[in-house]
């Protein structure tokens, strides 16, 4: 199990980054991310507790659930599903207000899991591989949010698809 931890100060109020961060949707405006959707909305938010998203990145498929939402601290999740399989124990979004704006932590807990391979790809691959593509999202909402046009304060989801499988 290996944990990868990346972090990014972004010029921008801690709300309008937990939002833009958590509306996982504009992913899809990194290179890395190919396809990005809410498939169920959450509890008491569309990307709140409960809520389910599938991503698809050039590293793989996952379906992901939120486990904790707590706007605008805090986001966490837990891979259910994935291609390459993995097994996953943490996703967690921190915010929290710094100088020049909003320090974001984004941590997760994961391992490949394929036969004979899995220690090895975990090891060699998947953490430089996660660290980039992390390190990439936050790139891109900084770019968003610094340069761009700022988000407002309400937070609207897509209207939701059905998951394929």
């Amino acid at each position: 199990m290996e944990t990868v931890t990346v972090e990014r100060v972004i010029a921008a109020p801690v709300d309008e980054v937990f939002a833009w961060l958590t509306t996982t949707t504009h992913y899809t405006r990194s290179p890395l991310a190919l396809r990005c959707r809410l498939t169920r909305h959450g509890a008491d938010a569309p990307y709140g507790v409960g809520a389910v998203r599938s991503h698809l990145w050039l590293i793989g498929w996952f379906r992901e659930r939120i486990t904790r939402y707590d706007p605008p601290h805090a986001t966490e999740y837990v891979v259910e599903r994935s291609w390459p399989p993995s097994r996953h124990e943490l996703g967690r979004m921190t915010f929290t207000a710094a100088d020049g704006g909003t320090r974001v932590c984004w941590t997760t807990r994961a391992e490949v899991r394929l036969p004979l391979l899995g220690a090895p790809l975990t090891r060699l691959l998947m953490r430089p591989v996660l660290t980039r593509t992390f390190g990439n999202i936050l790139a891109t909402a900084d770019a968003a949010l610094t340069r761009g046009a700022r988000p407002g304060p309400e937070v609207t989801a897509p209207p939701l698809r059905p998951e394929r499988r």
